[in-house]
C-alpha cells in the first residue's frame, strides 16, 4: 500500500513515461473556451523587466536559488503563506514553489504533484503542449513546506487549494494570459480540487491518473480489476509469487531486518521488520501494475525460484525500504490525507489466506506516527465527484487502462462542459497525452491549446528537450499515488 503511495510520487513530479496503445474516452458537451484573451501568435520575446526582481517585489516573496537553462529563466522561491486561510493572523509558513519563465507574453501552466516540489528544471506535458511558463508548488506540510509546530488540523485539501489560490492571485498581475492548473496521481487530485474550491483562478485544469475515491469503505472497483487486468496468466504469476513470498517469510524477514540493521533503518512506525515485511508483500501485485506493463510478465520469477531471486523481485517491485521510519517519514502528510479525506484502496487476497498475521494493518494509519491524531472526515470526496460531475468545465482527465488508481476515477456527468476523459489503452501510472490513439492525442492537445488561448496545431508548440521534458519514474509505495 505504501508502495502504491510511493510509487505514485514520481509520477506525481512529472506526468510521464510508460505504456502506449490505443485510448478509449468520454466527453462532455462543449462550450467556447473563456474569452479571457485574444489566441497567442509566436512572436520574438519583447524585452521585459527582469522577472527576477518583478517577483521578488511581491510582497511575501523571498528568493532560494537559480539554475541556468536555455531559453528559460528557473528560480527557486518561497512564499508566506498563512498557516490556516481561515484565521490568517494565526501564524504563517514559507512554502517552496519554482518558477520556470519564458515569456509573461505566454499562458502559464500551475502544476504540482502533490508531494515535494523537484528543485531541477522540468517541464510538465501541458507545459510543453502550450509552450508557456510553469510554477510548481510544493504541497503543505512536505518538508521545508512545513509550519512549525505543526498543527495537522491544518493539512486538508481545501487549505492546499487556498494555497493555490493566493499564489496565483500574487502571479496574476505579471503573468497575465491564460492559466491552466495540472498534477498527476495525486497532483492531479490536487488541480481538481482546487478547481473545485477556486473554478474562477484557471481557465482549464489537465488532470493526469487521479484516483477518486468517492466511498472509502467501498473498494470492490479494486477487486474487479484485479481480476481482469493484464492476463490470465500474467495474474496467476503474480499471485503465485506473492503467495511464495509469505510461505518463506521468516526466512526472508531475516534477511530484511539485517539489511535494516546495516542501513540503519528501524521499524518504530510499522512494529517491526515482520509487520513491515507484511505490507511489503501487499504492495507486490498493485506495484506491478502500477508501473509495469504486460509485456513484463515474462520477468515474473517461479513459485520455486530462489530465495535470492525472489527477494530481489519483491525489492524491485515493492522495495524493502518503502515501510522503514526512513522510507516512511517523507510521506507522512499523504498518508495522514489519506487516512483523514482521500480514503485509500482495500482489496480482497484470497489466495493468500492463512498467511497474512497482522488483519488491517495496510491502512494509512500504520503508517503515521500514533502521536498525530487522525480522524476521516466523511463526505470530502463524495462533494469532490459531485462538483466535477454536475460543474466541471474546461476539464480533462488521462488515464492508464492497466493502472490500478484507474479503477475509481474521476467521471463526468451531464452538468460537466467540455470537458473529457481519455484512457491509454495498456497503459499504467505513467499514462499521458502522448501515447493516446492518434485521434484522440490530437482532439486532447487541441483542446488544451483552445484553452491555454495559443494559435492551434497538431502537436506541442514546443519542441521536444531530452532533459526538460524527462519524465522521472521513482518508484514509490503502491499504497501512495
Amino acid at each position: 500500500m505504501a508502495k502504491a503511495l510511493r510509487w505514485l510520487l514520481a509520477l506525481v513530479m512529472l506526468v510521464g513515461a510508460v505504456g502506449a496503445g490505443v485510448g478509449s474516452a468520454t466527453a462532455a458537451p462543449a462550450t467556447a473556451a473563456p474569452a479571457t484573451a485574444a489566441p497567442i501568435t509566436a512572436k520574438p520575446a519583447a524585452a521585459e523587466p527582469d522577472i527576477k526582481d518583478r517577483i521578488l517585489a511581491i510582497p511575501g516573496m523571498s528568493f532560494v536559488e537559480e539554475k541556468p537553462y536555455d531559453g528559460y529563466r528557473f528560480l527557486v522561491l518561497t512564499y508566506t503563506q498563512p498557516i490556516d486561510h481561515r484565521h490568517p493572523s494565526k501564524g504563517t509558513f514559507k512554502q517552496r514553489f519554482t518558477l520556470l519563465h519564458k515569456s509573461t507574453d505566454r499562458p502559464t501552466v500551475f502544476f504540482t504533484s502533490g508531494y515535494n516540489v523537484n528543485t531541477t528544471p522540468r517541464r510538465s506535458e501541458p507545459t510543453q503542449i502550450v509552450d508557456g511558463n510553469q510554477v510548481s508548488l510544493e504541497y503543505r506540510f512536505f518538508t521545508p513546506s512545513r509550519p512549525q509546530p505543526a498543527d495537522w488540523s491544518k493539512l486538508d485539501i481545501w487549505q492546499a487549494a487556498s494555497d493555490q489560490h493566493r499564489l496565483y492571485r500574487a502571479l496574476k498581475p505579471v503573468y497575465g494570459k491564460r492559466w491552466l492548473a495540472t498534477g498527476g496521481s495525486k497532483g492531479g487530485m490536487t488541480a481538481t480540487y482546487y478547481r473545485r474550491f477556486y473554478p474562477g483562478d484557471m481557465d482549464a485544469t489537465v488532470a493526469y491518473v487521479a484516483p477518486n475515491d468517492v466511498v472509502n469503505k467501498e473498494d470492490s472497483a479494486y477487486d474487479r480489476f484485479f481480476a481482469s487486468v493484464g492476463t490470465p496468466e500474467c495474474r496467476t504469476k503474480l499471485n503465485a509469487v506473492q503467495r511464495e513470498a509469505l510461505v518463506r517469510r521468516d526466512e526472508i524477514v531475516a534477511r530484511y531486518q539485517k539489511w535494516a540493521d546495516d542501513e540503519g533503518q528501524t521499524f518504530t512506525v510499522v512494529g517491526s521488520a515482520d509487520k513491515a515485511y507484511e505490507n511489503v508483500v501487499l504492495d507486490l501485485v498493485w506495484a506491478f501494475w502500477q508501473y509495469h506493463l504486460v509485456s513484463e510478465c515474462a520477468d515474473v520469477p517461479a513459485p520455486t525460484a530462489s530465495t535470492d531471486e525472489l527477494y530481489a523481485f519483491i525489492d524491485d517491485i515493492s522495495g524493502f525500504a518503502a515501510y522503514t521510519d526512513q522510507g516512511l517519514e517523507t510521506y507522512t502528510p499523504y498518508y495522514y490525507q489519506a487516512g483523514t479525506e482521500l480514503g485509500s484502496p482495500t482489496f480482497d487476497t484470497p489466495h493468500l489466506d492463512g498467511l497474512l498475521r497482522y488483519p488491517g494493518i495496510y491502512t494509512p494509519r500504520s503508517y503515521v506516527p500514533r502521536e498525530i491524531p487522525m480522524r476521516f472526515r466523511l463526505g470530502a470526496m463524495r462533494d469532490i465527484d459531485s462538483w466535477v460531475r454536475h460543474d466541471a468545465r474546461r476539464m480533462l482527465f488521462v488515464y492508464g487502462q492497466n493502472d490500478p488508481w484507474g479503477a475509481e476515477r474521476f467521471r463526468l456527468g451531464k452538468g460537466s462542459r467540455d470537458s473529457y476523459v481519455y484512457t491509454v489503452a495498456g497503459g499504467n501510472h505513467g499514462s499521458n497525452i502522448s501515447q493516446l490513439a492518434a485521434d484522440e492525442k490530437a482532439k486532447a492537445t487541441a483542446a488544451v491549446q483552445r484553452w491555454a488561448g495559443v494559435e492551434p496545431a497538431a502537436k506541442p508548440l514546443a519542441s521536444y528537450d531530452a532533459r526538460l521534458d524527462r519524465r522521472d519514474v521513482e518508484r514509490e509505495p503502491a499504497l501512495r499515488p
